[in-house]
């Protein structure tokens, strides 16, 4: 499938992810974000909650997970070039769209001045309900009300521009992982091995999992849904441009 016209990553300077938990990207677009590092791109995360109604072991004090899963995601993003991180610390399984969350991550985006954001979609996807955990849909919601109006509007959250000094951004393209009208395929063949590794640092999440057998199954799954030729790998994306 082509990229719509607006995707031109020649263009972009800097990319912002923002996701409800650590693994999200990594399931979602790890392959996508492994070629952004490799063309040279900063990429910076913005992981929402720290995932602490995560985890499968009953051995591991609850205390304990957030700090596991923020490690986890750090090691994660080494794997595929990212080493800039930012963990707004809401809670894991009760994320709404909120002032104070449209206002912290109008902040961010202020402070990073992306041009492109990748986030979740906000619309259930019925045919990949994994991809629309609320919490997914939360965190893309309010992703989207930060990029449109809020960081652009230097009269929205005022203090962040009177008192923090951070000027109004406008985020020229979004990127939705998850959505149920993917119109741009990555193709992640050459760096599906980054994307694995990335996965696999998430050991709390995936204890049963065969992630090399899930990324080279799901993904070709995206790859033919893409038309690619046979043995390759996509990631699915909504694009648009916010002019």
């Amino acid at each position: 499938m082509s990229a719509p016209p607006y995707v031109r990553l020649s263009d972009v300077d800097r990319v912002l992810v923002v996701v409800a938990h650590p693994d999200d990207v990594d399931f979602g677009a790890g392959g996508t974000i492994a070629t952004f590092t490799e063309a040279g791109l900063p990429v910076t995360y913005c992981v929402i909650t720290d995932g602490d109604a995560g985890g499968f072991d009953d051995a591991v004090d609850r205390s304990a997970i957030a700090g596991i899963r923020q490690g986890e995601q750090r090691a994660a993003a080494a794997e595929v070039g990212v080493s800039d991180l930012v963990f707004l610390g809401y809670p894991d399984g009760r994320l709404t769209v909120t002032h104070e969350l449209r206002r912290d991550l109008s902040r961010v985006i202020r402070q990073v001045r992306p041009d492109l954001l990748l986030c979740s979609a906000p619309e259930r996807n019925y045919r990949r309900l994994g991809a629309s955990h609320p919490d997914h849909l939360a965190a893309g919601e309010a992703a989207l009300c930060a990029v449109y109006p809020d960081a652009r509007n230097p009269y929205a959250h005022p203090e962040l521009l009177t008192i923090e000094g951070l000027e109004p951004w406008k985020v020229r393209e979004v990127w939705q992982m998850g959505s149920p009208q993917p119109n741009h395929y990555v193709d992640i063949t050459d760096v599906a091995e980054r994307k694995i590794a990335a996965l696999r640092c998430h050991a709390s999440q995936t204890p049963d999992m065969d992630v090399a057998q899930f990324v080279r199954t799901a993904f070709a799954v995206q790859a033919r849904t893409a038309g690619f030729p046979e043995g390759r790998l996509a990631e699915g994306f909504h694009v648009f441009g916010t002019a």
